[in-house]
């Protein structure tokens, strides 16, 4: 089997992270130090999505590049979608790298808290590729407050928006042309589990994506579409320096057990397990790449 490379990325996963911050969500992989590892050089593909198309939100940095990066390796096309202009140099590089692991893909704009744009999404898939058989509802924002009082309603209804209405509108748009045996996997988090008492609107969408996976594995059961969720603890993406003050990027991830944040590199293969035909038994669940935390669920 060729060998995969990471284009001299090194292994970052011993290694700190300075003091940091990005002025606007879901911020830039570019401005990141170090950048994240996307896929680790001793990963082996094994043509597990050969032949499958998979439209994954969020997919132009951090844990939905690697995401991006892995499903192509493994033979998939993807289509990702980002944000805005901002994020349209991440995209570029992602697609860039989508073809580098032997992957075709192409990258589409646009705010997934409007209906319209999740159908445009699925649209533009089908088209594209003429199918869609792997959704990963993966875009997420989060906006740190000490106070309930302080989370305004603007706000509340933004990070609803966007972490998981999006998830009800793309599936409803997808479901008509999903075939048996298509998959479905969504982005939780520990905090769904732990709590965050500075991200309670995040925390509690997250929450909400456990049980939306839940329920939706169970009224799709016997349509043979499986439904899953993947929770990962802190991971080294772009939402964190553009979530958090330069001291408080400098120590995340250092509360986990295994004392470090993870990599996206070290997430996106419980997507690539998910998406594979070795979950076809696998409904309903939840996989925690959290650097060792204990959760319940």
């Amino acid at each position: 089997m060729e060998e995969i490379k990471t284009e001299g990325y090194k292994d970052h996963r011993n290694i700190d992270q300075p003091p940091q911050h990005q002025n606007q969500q879901p911020g830039v992989e570019a401005d990141m130090e170090p950048r994240p590892q996307y896929i680790d050089p001793d990963y082996r593909a094994g043509s597990k999505l050969e032949g499958k198309v998979a439209l994954i939100t969020g997919g132009d940095s951090g844990i939905g590049r690697a995401i991006a990066v892995h499903f192509a390796a493994e033979g998939a096309s993807v289509v990702i979608n980002y944000l805005g202009d901002q994020e349209e140099e991440d995209a570029e590089k992602t697609l860039d790298l989508v073809k580098d692991y032997g992957g075709d893909g192409i990258a589409l704009k646009g705010d997934i808290s409007q209906e319209d744009v999740c159908q445009f999404l699925v649209k533009k898939t089908v088209e594209e590729y003429g199918q869609v058989d792997i959704i990963v509802n993966n875009a997420a924002q989060q906006f740190p407050q000490e106070s309930i009082e302080d989370i305004t309603q603007i706000q509340l209804e933004r990070t609803f928006s966007t972490n998981i209405f999006s998830m009800f509108y793309i599936v409803k748009a997808a479901l008509p042309l999903l075939k048996e045996g298509s998959r479905i996997i969504n982005t939780a988090s520990v905090t769904a589990y732990k709590g965050n008492s500075a991200l309670l609107d995040y925390s509690a969408t997250k929450g909400a994506i456990v049980s939306f996976t839940r329920s939706l594995a169970e009224q799709l059961a016997d349509r043979n579409i499986t439904v899953n969720s993947v929770a990962p603890g802190p991971i080294w993406t772009p939402l964190i320096p553009a979530t958090f003050p330069p001291d408080k990027v400098a120590e995340f991830g250092h509360q986990v057990p295994m004392k470090r944040p993870g990599q996206p590199s070290e997430v996106a293969p419980a997507y690539v397990f998910l998406a594979s035909n070795d979950a076809s038994y696998i409904s309903g669940q939840v996989i925690h790449p959290n650097g060792g935390t204990v959760v319940n669920g």
